[in-house]
This record gives C-alpha cells, sequence and structure tokens, in this order.
C-alpha cells in the first residue's frame, strides 16, 4: 500500500471515530436532559398516610411527583418513617400531612421538615373538624373535646379540602401548570360530588331506627354526622388504635349497644378483630361483626386501592350490615 493510501485511511478512521463520539455525546446529553427533566429537577411533594396521598396524586397529576410514606394496609397512628423517608420530608417543595394528631410517630419528622423551610400542609386542620362525641344515653366515655383527624369519612370534607391542596400546591410548589391543577381538583371535586350522591342513596336502604354506628375505635364521627347516622360507641374508646379497653369500658359498650338494639360492630379490615370478637361473648354471641377499610387503603386491587373504591366498599359493606339486621 503507498503512503498517501495509508494516510488516506487512517483520515477516514479518524472522521469515522469523531462521528461517533459525537453521536455519543448527543445521547449523553438528551439523557441527562431527561434525567432532568422527569427526575433530580421534578418538583417533590411528600404525603404521609395513603389515603391522602391518594388524593393528592389525583390534584397534582404528572405535574410532580408525588412521595406516599405510609404503606397498603398499614395503621396511620402507629406507622414509623426511615431515615431515608425523614430525608425526604425534607427535600420536598410541598409537605401535606392529615395532622390533628393522626400520624403519631410521624409529627415530629414533618415537624423537623417545617422547621427547616419546607412548605407544610395540615389537611385535618383545614377539614372543619368535628370533636370525638358519642350518643348521650349511657354509651362509654371518650375524648369529648379533641379534634378528630378521621375527616376522610366524609366527601363533601375531602372536596373542601383538595381545593385547598391545590391552593398550596400551586402557592410553593414551582414549575407546575397551575391550570393543569385547577382542572383536575375541579374534575376530582365532581367525583366526590357524584359519591357522595350513590352514598345518600345507598344509606337510604337503613331504617332510620338502625342508624347506629360501633366501630373497634372511634373513625366514623364525621359519616355520621353527615349521613345521619348516631355512633353508640367503640370497642376502643379513642380515637387512637394505640389505646386499649378496659373491662369497664367493654361493659359500658354492651349495656349500650343493647339498650340501642345494636348487633353489628364495625371493625377495621387492616385490625385484627380480637377486640370485636370479645362482644360476640359479652351479648351471647349475638353479634355480626363486619370489616371495613376505615385508615388505610390497600395495595391494587384488593378492594380499596384508592380512596374513592374505598368509600363505595365501606357504603356497601355498612349498608348491608345494618339492613341485615332490620328483620331481628
Amino acid at each position: 500500500m503507498s503512503g498517501a493510501a495509508a494516510k488516506q485511511r487512517v483520515r477516514v478512521g479518524a472522521a469515522r471515530l469523531r462521528s461517533l463520539i459525537v453521536g455519543l455525546l448527543a445521547l449523553v446529553t438528551a439523557a441527562a436532559a431527561s434525567a432532568c427533566t422527569t427526575g433530580e429537577d421534578q418538583p417533590r411533594i411528600v404525603v404521609t398516610t395513603n389515603i391522602l396521598g391518594d388524593i393528592t396524586k389525583e390534584i397534582v397529576g404528572d405535574e410532580a411527583d408525588v412521595t406516599v410514606l405510609m404503606q397498603p394496609n398499614a395503621d396511620p397512628h402507629s406507622f414509623g418513617l426511615s431515615a431515608v423517608q425523614a430525608a425526604q420530608l425534607e427535600r420536598a417543595d410541598l409537605v401535606v400531612h392529615n395532622g390533628l394528631g393522626l400520624e403519631e410517630n410521624v409529627l415530629r419528622h414533618v415537624d423537623a421538615a417545617r422547621e427547616s423551610g419546607v412548605a407544610t400542609f395540615a389537611a385535618g386542620e383545614a377539614a372543619d373538624p368535628l370533636t370525638f362525641h358519642t350518643a348521650d344515653d349511657g354509651g362509654p366515655a371518650d375524648e369529648e373535646g379533641q379534634p378528630d383527624p378521621h375527616f376522610w369519612t366524609d366527601p363533601d370534607r375531602v372536596r373542601k379540602v383538595i381545593g385547598q391542596i391545590a391552593d398550596q400546591v400551586v402557592e410553593h410548589v414551582e414549575g407546575v401548570d397551575d391550570s393543569a391543577i385547577r382542572a383536575n381538583a375541579d374534575r376530582y371535586g365532581e367525583q366526590l360530588t357524584d359519591l357522595t350522591a350513590w352514598m345518600e342513596k345507598s344509606f337510604d336502604r337503613i331504617p332510620d331506627d338502625k342508624r347506629a354506628l360501633v366501630t373497634n375505635h372511634h373513625v366514623f364521627g364525621y359519616l355520621a354526622d353527615r349521613f345521619g347516622f348516631k355512633v353508640i360507641g367503640a370497642v376502643i374508646p379513642s380515637g387512637t388504635t394505640l389505646a386499649s379497653p378496659s373491662s369497664s369500658d367493654l361493659r359500658s359498650l354492651t349495656l349500650a349497644m343493647e339498650k340501642a338494639g345494636v348487633r353489628t360492630v364495625f371493625a377495621d379490615s387492616s385490625r385484627p378483630t380480637r377486640l370485636a370478637e370479645v362482644l360476640r361473648t359479652e351479648l351471647g354471641g349475638q353479634v355480626q361483626v363486619v370489616e371495613l377499610y376505615s385508615e388505610s387503603l390497600t395495595a391494587k386491587g384488593k378492594g380499596a386501592d384508592t380512596y374513592l373504591r374505598m368509600m363505595r366498599a365501606n357504603t356497601t359493606a355498612m349498608t348491608d350490615g345494618l339492613t341485615a339486621t332490620s328483620g331481628d
């Protein structure tokens, strides 16, 4: 091969190498830009409980990354955070939590995030909270005067809160499309309006004298207030599952149930029903225990993996449970 031919081959090879390098650099640049758009630079919202997490995701859509700390079927009163999750709170653009003492083991981390400058929003405090109460007919003692954090059992209060979550996202989370956030909130609000109407129609099947609720702990005060039920009492006479019933609590509850003619107890599906089963013995085995999804969503496809499905499942279970005893 002549010297000229060899030099020509070298020049061609160098040109191809330069083209390959330029192409690789273009791919790396595009990948980096994609990562910045969908990852580290995307706005971050952290939500404590999975019920609020589902609601927040409906509002935010694809406008920000939403991280939910509480796993499916967990208890909001007792779940804790890992060091990684605690750090996520302090790196968030916005933290959405329930408040009113619900996330008992998480609130200190929310407080720490707030003190470090992170915007936080307590949804329960914005929901016009009720206080715990039971019927004034000899039922067991409860936590009169304490705010009830379980506002989500009333879809009308949730509809009020979604507008305020949207306001918080627009105000504190840079880079989101405000009009998209508002449109998502309006759409979801319409779904909640439909849910309320459907619940009212379902509950109309229950006779007035059977609209009495006994649960494993006080969780359905908002639902009772909105849809005309009477809260007779709870196996655990408290707004938290971390409390325990005494023998006198159980005696008081059974007396109240006998007086009201109540034979149905609703227990959270994610909690053991042992405490509710005690009432079977106390009342001669004539108690029906019906499981509800009261404080946590389930895993996907397990019956209550969204707030809307949870509320529809509970409404059906409550209606069937209370109408089944109407002929007793």
